[in-house]
């Protein structure tokens, strides 16, 4: 519980994040493209992750910030771009794209989401490898593997309810009592602006994450300066929620 608790924020970023990925899909094939990336990130988190996150915290813990960072970068590139996109869609605009359809562009955007869930993923889980650093290897190895399970339920499980939100008030809204229709007409036409709005948070979501990386990576690595130019600003402005908006930023 405490482990999972310490990466409740990246848990957040992840639910925020996921759901760009289907937007614009066929309803009947929503939950099945979720269900997929939700394996994919079970696998990224139970086969990649654990064994080289608690072999290399044995072995070579110094590692594992550079290659957290490595990640963040990523990260940070992903959100750049897409900000880069809104900024100037127009050189874009003369481009020729092959257009993927059918399994073909589900399977690509199946594999995009999983590539990002790694990095998120990865972050979730050496956060929580913090957290038990000091228990026994089995010890630590049992509560990670708890951790990756319930956290991809989670995740996955909200945003399963979050892009089926506009079919559910459907269904609501040819319902007999009156009520319920006016909720699920508020669903059917709420759940556009609700996806639109998470995925800008989705983009936000990869540059504070990856932008938190970087910054913590280089101040544990010896470059403090960008840190505590951050710190010393969220301690001008006090601490609370005007402090979390200058670190966020």
């Amino acid at each position: 519980g405490k482990a999972s608790a310490k990466a409740a924020g990246v848990i957040v970023d992840d639910t925020a994040v996921t759901p760009r990925f289907v937007t614009g899909i066929a309803p009947e094939r929503e939950l099945p493209m979720i269900k997929r990336i939700a394996v994919g990130s079970l696998r990224n988190k139970l086969l990649i992750i654990l064994p080289v996150a608690l072999l290399l915290s044995e072995l070579l813990p110094g590692l594992l910030t550079p290659i957290l960072m490595v990640g963040g970068a990523y990260l940070c590139f992903e959100g750049a771009e897409k900000l880069w996109e809104m900024a100037r869609p127009h050189e874009h605009a003369s481009e020729q794209p092959v257009v993927l359809q059918g399994q073909e562009a589900e399977d690509q955007l199946v594999r995009s989401a999983v590539r990002t869930d790694l990095i998120l993923s990865a972050e979730i889980m050496v956060i929580a490898l913090n957290e038990v650093a000091d228990e026994a290897f089995v010890s630590r190895l049992l509560i990670l593997f708890v951790v990756a399970i319930a956290i991809t339920i989670a995740v996955y499980g909200v945003v399963a309810i979050i892009v089926k939100l506009d079919d559910i008030g459907l269904a609501l809204a040819q319902r007999p009592s009156s009520l319920t229709q006016r909720v699920g007409r508020a669903l059917v036409t709420g759940t556009p602006r609700l996806l639109a709005f998470i995925s800008v948070v989705g983009v936000a979501a990869m540059l504070w994450v990856g932008g938190h990386i970087v910054l913590n990576g280089l101040d544990e690595l010896g470059w403090h300066a960008p840190y505590d130019l951050v710190h010393h600003l969220e301690e001008v402005v006090h601490h609370g929620v005007q402090g979390w908006l200058v670190n966020t930023v």
